[in-house]
């Protein structure tokens, strides 16, 4: 007897023999849907056979029959009043359970998300990525899909997404190009630190989708439920099909606020603030701009997360702000990281060790945050330093700044696009699927080991959109990126070590030495990320102009 939990109140399994019935009900389980018709196979119990044992077990049943492969309107009728019904949890089988997931999965199509559906089915071993269109219709089966078709579509516009859509036009401006996405206003996500510290305004961040997305550029206003790569479609919330030739996969990934228990409830308040949203960046300011003395806490969780170098920089501005108002020594600046070391890149950590330094900070290595209690001012650690016993630590606090952890999107993480870990999977050089060729992905949702900023989207849409066209007019990859990413390190107000990098660390300066020596605080390089920066942004990364951004060429041979 395999049992695979759905829910609390449903799970499945192969079929089972009159001896299980008994093992079913020490269990735990209160009834049984037959889901496999009688006589399916030579060595079946038939129904009768099943209620009979399961009569004497005190459990009831209920007989539902399911053609295989066949899972018409009124199975999930019946099995939804079956379970509607019957006293729970409840166990439902078939041949393999295959047909009992699907018809749980078209039960709770209206009840919850489909990221939540199918993740629970692929944990239980079964995958429903097959019936995502129907899981979409409400669990009924479509009958008018009403089927846009665009040469290439483009799953999310934020920085990557809008980018490699102007970079494709920009080399052919006739080619159907359409980008999926919900969200109504467009964020300048680096602008963030600048905001917690007191630099940007908040509305320096953030334009209208709108006027962002490229002209002849169409614009599907709504949120991706799942993907088909076999029939080459996009589903979507509504069960609308966008159908492509090439696909390209950029919706950024998931900032997991409630992996932190607790944190949900006070952000915004009690002291709890983050620079990763845009709401929350102006309280990071006002905290700063408050505290005269007392514990400031400055968070990092395990990586991959957006833009590695934010939590510390959150630190640095803040010790600044403190420091030039005369209040640094009454404030005790605690860093707790995840990881073993201040930052990956070790060309630049010399840098940042002396203002960690000037600003008497405490580094605190391998200590995760799993939860914040706002009210009481208190937030607990995970502590797993290498060779020791895990342990865990409860600090307080005055004003907490958390990066909270991030993950893919759940509706990728349940995807065929993704690998293990949840990741679009790409080969790193080409940014190509490595499974289905006409898909391509780029930003903060492939697994690709760059660092996940702005920059990096910035060199890698024109790669894409190269190797795009290239596969258009049949020839293999021409573009290849090397891993580039960059993160402008705000040390204090007026000086940055410009982190520039490659895969392995390699570092890829933009400027001559003598210009501008990335691993020294630099006034020139405050000058980049204050004034040249968002307009480079929002005026060429984000209208196709590839100033620096031109990617590394390979050999072309024709397939």
């Amino acid at each position: 007897m395999d049992i695979k939990t759905l829910s609390p109140q449903v799970s499945v399994s192969p079929q089972i023999t009159v001896a299980d019935v008994a093992k079913v009900a020490e269990a735990g389980f209160r009834a049984i849907i037959c889901n496999r018709p009688d006589g399916e196979g030579a060595d079946q119990p038939n129904f009768d056979e099943i209620e009979a044992a399961a009569n004497v077990a005190g459990l009831q049943i209920a007989y539902v029959p399911v053609t295989a492969g066949m899972v018409t309107d009124d199975d999930v009728a019946a099995f939804a009043s079956a379970l509607a019904e019957l006293p729970r949890p409840v166990l439902a089988y078939c041949r393999t359970g295959t047909r009992s997931a699907t018809l749980w999965s078209f039960h709770e199509a209206d009840k919850r998300p489909m990221p939540d559906i199918l993740a629970a089915t692929k944990a239980a071993g079964y995958d429903m990525n097959g019936v995502a269109r129907r899981i979409a219709n409400g669990g009924k089966t479509p009958t008018d899909t009403g089927d846009a078709h665009f040469e290439v579509v483009i799953v999310g516009a934020g920085a990557a997404g809008i980018s490699v859509a102007a970079s494709l036009k920009a080399r052919d401006r006739d080619l159907s190009v359409a980008v999926i996405d919900p969200a109504d206003v467009h964020y300048y996500q680096p602008g963030w630190t600048m905001v917690g510290g007191g630099i940007f305004t908040p509305e320096q961040t953030a334009k209208t989708m709108g006027s962002l997305i490229p002209k002849g550029v169409h614009w599907i206003k709504s949120a991706v439920a799942a993907f088909e790569p076999q029939a080459n479609a996009v589903i979507l919330d509504g069960c609308r099909v966008v159908k492509y030739d090439r696909l390209v996969v950029c919706p950024g990934l998931k900032l997991d606020w409630a992996g932190v228990e607790g944190l949900e409830e006070t952000l915004g308040r009690n002291g709890v603030t983050s620079n990763y949203r845009y709401d929350l960046a102006p309280y990071t300011w006002e905290l700063v701009r408050q505290m005269t003395s007392g514990r400031a806490i400055f968070t990092q969780p395990a990586m991959p997360i957006k833009c590695a170098g934010a939590p510390q920089k959150a630190m640095y501005l803040s010790g600044d702000a403190w420091h030039r108002r005369g209040v640094l020594d009454g404030i005790d600046i605690q860093f707790m990281n995840a990881g073993g070391v201040l930052f990956g890149v070790k060309d630049y950590v010399p840098a940042l060790e002396k203002y960690v330094e000037k600003y008497d900070a405490t580094l605190n290595f391998f200590h995760t945050l799993r939860a914040v209690d706002g009210a009481a001012k208190t937030a607990t650690f995970d502590v797993a330093k290498p060779n020791e016993d895990a342990t865990s630590v409860t600090v307080e606090f005055d004003m907490i700044h958390v990066c909270p952890p991030q993950t893919a999107p759940d509706f990728i993480r349940v995807s065929p696009l993704a690998d293990a870990a949840g990741w679009v999977d790409v080969d790193q050089a080409t940014l190509r699927h490595k499974e289905f060729e006409n898909i391509w992905s780029l930003g903060d949702v492939m697994n690709a080991p760059n660092a996940k900023t702005a920059a990096a989207a910035r060199k890698q849409a024109p790669t894409v959109a190269d190797n795009i066209m290239a596969d258009i007019n049949g020839y293999s990859a021409t573009a290849q990126y090397d891993g580039y990413g960059s993160c402008p390190l705000t040390v204090e107000r007026g000086k940055i070590v410009l982190a520039e990098f490659g895969y392995g660390g390699v570092l890829k300066p933009s400027f001559p030495s003598f210009l501008l020596d990335g691993t020294k605080p630099s006034r020139a390089a405050w000058f980049l990320k204050e004034t040249m920066l968002p307009p480079i942004y929002w005026k060429a990364m984000l209208r196709g102009k590839e100033w620096l951004a031109k990617p590394e060429k390979v050999n072309v041979a024709a397939e």
